[in-house]
């Protein structure tokens, strides 16, 4: 079963271009204690304080020991303060084209 994680971020006014670093941040992290792993961050072209995160993993469980890691608990409260909302989801692959 695939597996991704998607994260729907609503930034503070005026604090988008440091939030895009603090989420650099994590992701760098992430990629230290989870080889391999991928993510994008999206920007909102409508809204542009809303950033959308997605990335694959191997299994629900690599997705849950990600969550309580270190980098994503310090990633996240790094970010924290900089955030009006977060909206976490795990999802499975329903479909696929190409």
């Amino acid at each position: 079963m695939s597996v991704y994680t998607l994260g729907i971020w609503l930034v503070k006014p005026g604090r988008e271009d440091d939030f895009v670093q603090a989420w650099r941040g994590l992701a760098s992290k992430t990629q230290e204690e989870f080889p391999g792993a991928k993510a994008v961050l999206m920007r909102d072209r409508d809204v542009p304080n809303r950033f959308i995160s997605t990335g694959p993993w191997e299994s629900l469980e690599q997705t849950e020991r990600w969550r309580a890691s270190a980098a994503f608990v310090q990633g996240y409260e790094a970010m924290r303060e900089m955030l009006e909302h977060f909206e976490p989801h795990t999802l499975e692959e329903a479909a696929t084209i190409g």
